[in-house]
């Protein structure tokens, strides 16, 4: 990877963030598009893997650029070694696909015909056949039975490799994504968000306005958990009212897309308190903002996710409250909101310089309350940095 900023710090900056995205083009998409499926090609040829099939789900934008959208009609893009790559789709779909000859072949096919047909007619003579994750078992399944003879796996086994080392233009849309995100955190601290009184589904969904009204083009998802839901990490929000004493989780992100490209993903979470700070919460959270900053510190391209997964860990059990933290430290993220790198202890291989991924530790007292801080952050060769820089402190309101 060659780095074009000369520093991945200035991705740290809004200011730059956006200079950096509005400098972007189509070309600089189909040329990142283009590299990646070099780089396919040779793993392909380094594993000696015959084949890659990839239906719905990630890896189909990311080398093609087309998003499919998850039907039971099959979508699959088909890459065989040394072959231009095929992109297999249902002819009343073919008008959402940007044509790119010189990087795929697009082979409509009706409604009266068998795609797997066809599929099959493609990787003929494949005896090693790498599948998507996302892939409906059915279609995997149909695809089994009309070529018995190959070996199949999850081509993530291959993709991850590439997919975990962001590009130039994955990292400009991950910094804009988070600084646009960070808009609205910043908002929720400053109390600019009402919350006493109102139920934990009407401030995500103000939330949920705020991420559009900002910029980002959809919605994840925006959790908002408050006094004893608090302690539920994905709790969904509820009609319960918030009420002064409540601290308030509120995890929220979307996806940010420009020139009707796949969209990047943001992800951020911050906790506040409503009025009075109920008892032990401070000495939670300073333990919490102490371990997620020690994460922080301690990123670079050649940590492995067990070894930045114990810097948190260690940090919370050593105080105390070390049963209380019930996840991973992080995950990472790119066109998904959830994707490798993961920081978890059983992730024993580097992260990797350009790597992006969360660092989220939390900590919950069941039937009590719980507390999360979360940033998106991104691997350098020798150090890392947050994407978000929305304040961590404890903040009331």
């Amino acid at each position: 990877m060659t780095d074009v900023f000369g520093s991945i710090d200035k991705l740290a900056d809004p200011a730059a963030s956006y200079a950096l995205v509005a400098a972007l083009s189509e070309t600089s998409f189909r040329t990142a598009r283009a590299f990646r499926l070099e780089e396919t090609q040779r793993l392909l040829d380094v594993t000696n893997t015959d084949a890659l099939v990839l239906s719905i789900g990630a890896d189909l934008p990311w080398l093609s650029g087309y998003e499919a959208m998850p039907l039971e009609r099959l979508t699959a893009l088909v890459i065989t070694r040394g072959n231009t790559p095929t992109l297999l789709v249902p002819e009343l779909e073919v008008a959402r696909v940007r044509s790119d000859p010189d990087l795929f072949e697009v082979l409509p096919w009706k409604e009266s015909s068998d795609p797997y047909d066809m599929v099959v007619e493609l990787i003929r003579s494949a005896t090693t056949v790498g599948v998507s994750d996302r892939m409906w078992t059915s279609a995997f399944l149909e695809l089994q039975t009309r070529h018995p003879k190959a070996h199949y796996f999850s081509a993530a086994r291959l993709l991850s490799q590439l997919r975990g080392v962001k590009d130039e233009v994955e990292l400009v849309m991950l910094a804009r994504a988070a600084h646009i995100t960070d808009e609205v955190a910043r908002e929720l601290l400053d109390g600019k968000i009402p919350m006493i009184g109102r139920t934990e589904r009407d401030v995500s969904s103000d939330i949920s306005t705020r991420l559009i009204d900002h910029g980002l083009n959809r919605v994840n998802f925006a959790i908002v958990g408050s006094g004893p839901n608090s302690a539920s990490p994905h709790h969904e929000p509820s009609s319960r009212l918030i009420r002064s004493g409540d601290p308030v989780v509120c995890d929220f992100g979307g996806v940010y897309t420009i020139l009707e490209e796949p969209g990047y993903c943001s992800d951020i979470t911050r906790t506040v308190v409503v009025g009075e700070i109920p008892d032990g919460f401070v000495e939670l959270y300073e333990v919490l903002q102490s371990a997620q900053q020690a994460s922080r510190c301690a990123i670079s391209g050649t940590i492995t996710g067990h070894d930045l997964d114990l810097v948190a860990r260690d940090e919370i059990a050593r105080k105390g409250y070390g049963e209380y933290f019930i996840h991973r430290t992080g995950h990472g993220i790119g066109l998904e909101e959830h994707e490798e790198p993961y920081v978890v202890d059983i992730n024993h291989k580097p992260l990797g310089a350009y790597a992006a991924f969360s660092i989220e530790p939390g900590i919950y007292l069941p039937g009590r309350f719980g507390a999360r801080i979360e940033d998106i952050c991104v691997a350098g060769e020798h150090h890392g940095l947050s994407l978000n820089l929305a304040p961590r402190g404890l903040a009331v309101i």
